[in-house]
């Protein structure tokens, strides 16, 4: 493997394992403080935690559809948990847009799967 495959691969494992610790505390949050949208933001975190997880090895198409599913869950839990502990949105339309990146994400392992390494 080469060096900046490597990299590429640790830094994506890196986030993955971040996200992943982000969405079980803001599902725990969203259980122990009553906020259904903070249970909904974790729960999308973890599960795309664990696809970016299993992406993160394949290189190519693979890691761009991992980033995307890393951002838009980031985008969309981000902006439940604003409405919740700001009071305020990240920005108008914040979540469907980031619910927008994840499709393209998983729509990016669809067209990868079809490319072929």
């Amino acid at each position: 493997m080469a060096r900046d495959s490597a990299g590429t691969q640790r830094a994506v494992t890196l986030a993955g394992g971040l996200a992943g610790a982000a969405g079980v505390a803001l599902a725990a949050a969203g259980s122990h403080g009553g906020h259904p949208g903070l249970e909904t933001a974790g729960l999308l975190l973890v599960m795309h935690a664990a696809a970016v997880l299993a992406l993160a090895g394949r290189g190519g198409l693979f890691v761009l559809a991992a980033a995307l599913m890393l951002a838009g869950s980031a985008l969309f839990a981000g902006d439940l948990a604003a409405r919740v502990y700001l009071h305020a949105r990240l920005f108008p339309f914040a979540a469907p847009a980031g619910g927008l990146t994840m499709i393209a994400g998983w729509l990016g392992v669809a067209l990868a799967a079809l490319r072929g390494r």
